[in-house]
């Protein structure tokens, strides 16, 4: 069954578009990645398909500065999903991409980080290409390694680490990854994406490997002036959680890396000699 029912086009300052304007280009889909907080982390490649755009189509963790690149025209629809809260289902969205392809021309889907870690960006193009609408991908600079950066963590380091698992905290059910219990059993950097809100059951599938003392940093809204960091051990993470209000959008790393943090001039980086006096800071 078709969702655009009462389907409109929309331009950016929310005027309703009553026909659509013909053009001669064909439709077509681009699924971008923007990066991760600070707008400046966008790809040329992924600029100038904005530039080009007809429509795009942009989630929730997508800094908006991006959308200036966007002609003037172009219509800007936010489709963003969030906890608890969706702009549309992704059968919508995936149905409002070929809507605006048809009656536009190029639409750039904007997605945060890179589409495809966890951002249902090959979803999109194969629903689109079963439509006859050719679509490309164009990579984003994931959190899931620039989070971690961000807050000086490298998610390999000689000595420490030999590599990285990326998880998604929940399944599609809501409930707790099970892989992040295999993850647990092994000596590589362990990063969780969109996992604040089960941290208590993460810290929990860690101690049932032995791994209590295991250091962990969670790293609120990466690479924006308003980045904040906690940091503590699988033991003692969750409640030090739950009494800094730290939440989401954030990034857990597990792993020896996060002893191993650099220092650097703009940044004032605590003391790894004593995990027990680390604290909740904010930039």
């Amino acid at each position: 069954m078709s969702h655009l029912i009462g389907f409109q086009l929309i331009n950016e300052r929310g005027t309703i578009i009553s026909r659509p304007v013909q053009k001669n280009t064909q439709p077509r889909l681009s699924v971008v990645g923007a990066g991760i907080g600070d707008p400046e982390h966008i790809t040329l490649k992924a600029v100038r398909a904005l530039q080009s755009a007809d429509a795009v189509l942009y989630d929730a963790l997508v800094n908006e500065e991006l959308l200036n690149y966007a002609p003037p025209g172009a219509a800007k629809v936010y489709v963003g999903k969030r906890r608890g809260e969706k702009a549309f289902t992704q059968e919508e969205i995936n149905e409002r991409i070929v809507a605006y392809a048809h009656c536009c021309g190029h639409v750039v889907r904007l997605k945060g980080g890179d589409p495809f870690v966890f951002g249902r960006g090959l979803e999109e193009m194969q629903y689109a290409q079963s439509q006859g609408i050719p679509a490309e991908y164009i990579p984003g600079v994931s959190s899931s390694i620039a989070g971690a950066g961000a807050a000086g963590i490298a998610v390999t380091a000689r000595g420490a680490s030999r590599g990285f698992w990326v998880l998604t905290a929940t399944t599609d059910t809501g409930d707790l990854n099970p892989e992040i219990f295999s993850a647990a059993a092994t000596d590589a950097t362990i990063v969780i994406l969109m996992g604040v809100a089960k941290i208590t059951d993460i810290a929990l599938a860690f101690m049932a490997a032995g791994k209590t003392d295991l250091p962990v940093a969670i790293i609120q809204n990466a690479t924006l002036p308003t980045q904040r960091e906690m940091f503590g051990t699988v033991a003692d993470i969750s409640e030090k959680v739950q009494e800094s209000g730290i939440g989401s959008p954030a990034v857990i790393v597990i792993g020896e890396v996060v002893r191993h943090r650099i220092q650097g001039d703009n940044i004032d980086f605590p003391s790894f000699e004593n995990l027990e006096s680390l604290e909740f800071k904010t930039r």
